[in-house]
């Protein structure tokens, strides 16, 4: 999840049952933690391990956010390694230069349902998919993506190399804006005062109520309004992209929770199913290049709205061999020392290097595409595609490190009509 942001999963809630023992703690507004330090402001957002809080710190009179662990075990566990995490890349980065969040503090908080670890970060704004959602799915300008691009490589640069840090999880979530789209909801520009006392007369029965009655008058809603447009039989003609120009692109890499050293892996499969690398669905192993493939999966997203993969399963075949196939229908076919190469590789391929259930692929060229289907300009679309290309070669260790990626020539394109 978002783990410091306006941007965690708020557009669902989290569900109350899971408020009970090694379970989430349950936060009012104006909540005290570490003996006064920070007061609940709102929540943020949620995951399936934490709930993330916008607090304010008394000590330092800046709004921070609260990250609120589970008090499970093995969630306490998993705090602890990110922790441990966050520390390395917050004692390695003194200037706050490297795009990756920052950990302010860190301590236990004892509730009804347990021991919660918490995990203070600096607040950050929305994250990128928020970005993309508040776009229409229309794709970015170039200029743009460029902007988000080289905060992510410059995070990735240091991760990599400076730490021997894998992300293992990188996707338009997990990358944050310095502040929010709408800069109403941001404490700091929209010049809110801090909560700190407790509402008159609003318990948290009445509070937790009234956010229950407001979601389900949301859904409502949204379903009168489906409905309305199945009756009258028309689709609404598509809304155009909205200008972006008063937002900051400047961003940073979040939620270490997955993350792990080099030298200590601590898990087969990573990373989020669209922006996983072909190396961990056929667990031939993967290191830094893994997490190079998620970020040119998620650059492609940032230019187009759209997901680079998106696969399904079927009755005929699994989603992992509709994704290795739709990778090739992109990229060419993968050469056959890759494709047979990993432990689960005799579950897709035969012995020849071919699939063995989806035979007939549909190639088309990444700038062709990107002109054809999402109107890029024919030298948008080339550049665009001669940066992504060397990113998604097959051969893990053909692909450019971050390194490597911050002295391309497309980083440094300046683009007169954006």
């Amino acid at each position: 999840m978002s783990c410091s942001s306006s941007s965690g999963s708020s557009e669902e809630d989290e569900g109350f049952d899971s408020y009970r023992k090694g379970g989430y703690h349950a936060v009012r507004i104006a909540d005290t933690f570490a003996s006064g330090r920070y007061i609940a402001q709102r929540k943020l957002g949620w995951g399936q391990f934490s709930t993330v809080w916008l607090a304010y710190d008394t000590q330092s009179e800046r709004y921070v956010a609260l990250k609120i662990q589970k008090s499970a075990p093995e969630f306490a566990q998993s705090a602890l390694h990110e922790i441990e995490v966050l520390s390395a890349i917050t004692n390695g980065d003194p200037t706050n230069s490297k795009c990756v969040v920052r950990l302010i503090d860190h301590f236990k908080h004892v509730g009804p349902n347990g021991q919660h670890w918490c995990m203070v970060l600096e607040f950050l704004g929305d994250n990128i998919l928020r970005l993309i959602r508040y776009n229409r799915y229309k794709g970015l300008e170039i200029n743009k993506v460029r902007e988000i691009c080289k905060c992510v490589l410059t995070g990735l640069d240091y991760l990599h190399r400076e730490l021997r840090l894998l992300h293992t999880d990188l996707k338009p979530e997990n990358i944050l804006l310095l502040s929010t789209i709408n800069s109403s909801k941001d404490p700091i520009k929209s010049g809110t005062a801090p909560i700190l006392e407790k509402p008159e007369g609003v318990s948290n029965g009445s509070a937790t109520m009234s956010a229950i009655e407001k979601r389900l008058k949301q859904r409502a809603r949204r379903a009168v309004a489906t409905i309305s447009t199945k009756r009258g039989g028309f689709v609404s003609a598509p809304k155009p992209p909205r200008c972006l120009d008063g937002i900051d692109m400047n961003c940073k890499i979040v939620d270490f929770g997955n993350a792990c050293w080099e030298s200590k892996k601590i898990a087969e499969e990573i990373q989020t199913r669209q922006y996983r690398a072909p190396e961990v669905i056929l667990q031939s192993g993967y290191s830094f290049a893994s997490d190079m493939w998620s970020f040119a999966c998620t650059a492609f997203e940032l230019a187009t709205g759209e997901m680079m993969f998106a696969p399904k399963g079927t009755q005929g075949f699994s989603e992992d061999e509709d994704h290795l196939a739709l990778m090739m229908e992109l990229l060419g076919k993968m050469p056959r020392k890759i494709a047979i190469g990993g432990r689960r590789s005799k579950d897709y391929f035969d012995r020849h290097g071919d699939l063995k259930r989806i035979r007939r692929l549909k190639y088309c060229a990444l700038d062709r595409l990107l002109v054809d289907k999402f109107k890029l300009s024919n030298t948008d679309a080339r550049e665009l595609a001669e940066f992504l290309s060397p990113i998604l070669d097959f051969a893990p260790e053909k692909r450019p490190t971050a390194q490597q990626c911050l002295q391309h020539p497309w980083l440094n394109i300046k683009n007169p009509d954006s």
